[in-house]
């Protein structure tokens, strides 16, 4: 096991299995020392365990844990190209999609979410640059997707 999937049993959580894509993309792509990840929905198991706008029928905290979800499915997908998250040297960026009532303006605040846990699990590699974006409607009615760029070490 690896150091970081260490801390992520250290933190009570279970690297997941990748989420299977919903249509034609994959989930990473490793380009040079760089892997981008698609959009990463809160998927348990292959279902959302909550749907609906965050400020409606989805509190701000639950869906700050959904985007906790959502950045360890995104770690997952970079292990899916990487097969090793011990190649991290840092998190470069990390897009935060959260749909929204059309008077709800937490954005950030759901987004910490990811950004929390990929600082509890990479330490200073895990600080990053970041966007909060509020939109209508996220496929299958997920109040939150996420999305990582990574730079890793040379193999």
């Amino acid at each position: 096991m690896s150091a970081v999937e260490s801390r992520i049993a250290e933190l009570g959580l279970a690297l997941p299995d990748v989420v299977p894509p919903l249509a034609a993309y994959q989930p990473a792509v490793q380009s040079g020392v760089y892997v981008y990840t698609s959009g990463q929905l809160p998927m348990v198991e292959g279902k959302l365990p909550v749907t609906g706008k965050v400020g409606a029928e989805v509190t701000a905290e639950e869906a700050k844990g959904l985007a906790r979800t959502c950045a360890l499915n995104a770690l997952a997908a970079v292990k899916s190209v990487t097969g090793d998250l011990d190649r991290i040297a840092r998190v470069v960026k990390v897009v935060g999609f959260v749909a929204s009532a059309a008077d709800f303006t937490g954005q950030p605040g759901v987004v910490n979410g990811a950004s929390e846990l990929l600082g509890e699990v990479l330490g200073d590699k895990g600080v990053h640059a970041r966007s909060a974006v509020g939109v209508a409607v996220l496929p299958l009615d997920a109040p939150v997707e996420v999305e990582i760029q990574v730079e890793l070490t040379e193999a």
